[in-house]
């Protein structure tokens, strides 16, 4: 693309769509871009970038036609947008194949894969090289507290990005990392998810098993220790593999763990000998495995093991990852993104550490493609039993649903009471904020999980709080005689 061109962003809201809009805009491109709703994180960072979001889509957000439109994986046939873009023939492509072309061609590329926590360890990874003075370049799908910001283009060679499974455009079912062509990877974790395009943890480990196929023979992989469909996934790599994790075989293993309110610190062994001791703020015992992935790679590239320990001390964390949206009168909320059985049951467990003695609450919005069904029913319940009190919204565009694939929440309530708790299901923000907000009392910590803007809770719980404790005084003095 000629400096200055119009590209156009169908579906810039998305994490992913609205990091590639500041990387074009920084290179040189007039940069637009449509969404059907905007909320933050990234309409705020959309917003700093200067860069607007028409609002509904419509043909008319393409007048005068763009040179180059980027179409979101989250669009579809019947887009009005989409629909003129064909009518009109105006060049089109996908947001992975934009980033191959115009960011990745002559860096080292290195990828963070996995079910669950890429956007944490792809941050981590990311502040370990810019704390060496390596200046990379690296795209996330959140914001990276210690840059604030998703992404960065540097004069360094190694490009950093968040490798995601989902598929790419309406035109490309294939995965998006597929496109990356990673010198390097980091696997997470291999689990069921995206029930809306794969069809079962088969499919799920095809995808994965195709990623480990494009890493040459020169490149490098680490993986988690543990897991079937991580062995299955890594039996044919043509390239080395390491392990990390807490196992007695692991390559980079995790020793002397110590979770504690304010401090997570743990011990790193290599090849069964003493690495480097570490700790930071911190929690969860999946973000130490995060931690150590990042630090593996780290060193493989050469970065000094004091500085993969002292830019670790100093990581703050991503938004939206166990991030602390407010605390009024003792009542903490945190807001985090968990998507997924296994990732509530890691928020919840590393919340009962940060917090020891504290009623935790959860309120959940099933809003995830994989949570809006039933496939992981008994699973969610088992993870959200883990908390004290337990608010669960009605399930987000539960109509786009079939009835026969739909969560059922009056049975994930039953679930739970047999597991001694008590579930309550609220239609919506407004109605849990009203109903529960009485009900909380300092020292309470409130997990909100949602992957969206769930009816505006985050901002409405703490107002709620706020109100009820200014007419509390006010109530106090009018019963004393």
């Amino acid at each position: 693309m000629k400096a200055n061109s119009h590209i156009h962003l169908i579906g810039i809201c998305g994490t992913a769509m609205a990091s590639l809009a500041g990387m074009l805009q920084q290179r040189g491109f007039r940069v637009t871009g449509s969404d059907a709703a905007s909320y933050p994180p990234m309409s705020d960072f959309l917003a700093a970038l200067g860069v607007a979001v028409a609002q509904p889509f419509a043909a008319k957000n393409l007048e005068p036609a763009p040179d180059l439109v980027v179409v979101g994986n989250a669009i579809s046939r019947g887009n009005a947008e989409l629909e003129h873009i064909l009518d009109r023939r105006i060049p089109f492509c996908s947001m992975p194949q934009i980033l191959h072309e115009e960011f990745l061609r002559g860096k080292q590329v290195l990828v963070v894969a996995g079910t669950h926590g890429k956007t944490t360890t792809t941050s981590m990874l990311s502040w370990i090289f810019a704390s060496a003075g390596l200046q990379p370049s690296f795209l996330i799908g959140g914001i990276a507290e210690n840059f604030g910001s998703s992404f960065q283009l540097g004069q360094g060679k190694h490009f950093i990005l968040e490798g995601d499974e989902y598929d790419t455009a309406f035109f490309d079912k294939g995965p998006k990392f597929l496109h990356y062509f990673p010198d390097e990877v980091i696997l997470t974790s291999v689990e069921f998810d995206h029930a809306d395009i794969y069809k079962d943890l088969d499919a799920v480990e095809t995808a994965f098993k195709r990623l480990v196929n494009l890493v040459p023979g020169r490149g490098r992989i680490l993986a988690l220790d543990r897991g079937d469909s991580i062995e299955r996934c890594l039996a044919k790599a043509f390239c080395p593999v390491e392990r990390y994790g807490s196992g007695a075989k692991a390559t980079w293993q995790i020793a002397n763990l110590k979770l504690q309110p304010a401090r997570t610190s743990w011990t790193v062994l290599h090849q069964g000998r003493a690495w480097a001791d570490f700790e930071f703020p911190l929690g969860g015992e999946y973000n130490v495995c995060n931690a150590t992935a990042a630090a593996a790679m780290a060193a493989g590239c050469g970065v000094a093991k004091e500085v993969i320990v002292t830019a670790l001390q100093s990581f703050k964390s991503v938004k939206r990852r166990l991030e602390v949206r407010a605390q009024v009168n003792g009542v903490t909320v945190i807001d985090d993104f968990a998507h997924h059985p296994t990732a509530i049951a890691g928020t919840l467990t590393a919340l009962r550490a940060l917090y020891p003695g504290a009623r935790l609450w959860v309120i959940l919005e099933p809003r995830s493609n994989t949570l809006r069904r039933n496939v992981f029913q008994a699973a969610l319940a088992e993870s959200l039993a883990l908390a004290d009190e337990i608010i669960i919204a009605n399930v987000f565009k539960s109509e786009a649903i079939p009835e026969n694939e739909r969560l059922d929440l009056d049975a994930v309530a039953a679930q739970i009471a047999g597991r001694g708790r008590h579930a309550r299901i609220l239609a919506d923000a407004d109605a849990i904020v009203q109903q529960t907000a009485p009900e909380m009392r300092g020292g309470d910590v409130v997990a909100i999980l949602s992957n969206g803007g769930f009816g505006g809770i985050y901002e409405k719980l703490p107002q709620r709080l706020r109100s009820l404790s200014a007419r509390e005084p006010a109530n106090q003095s009018e019963a004393r005689p």
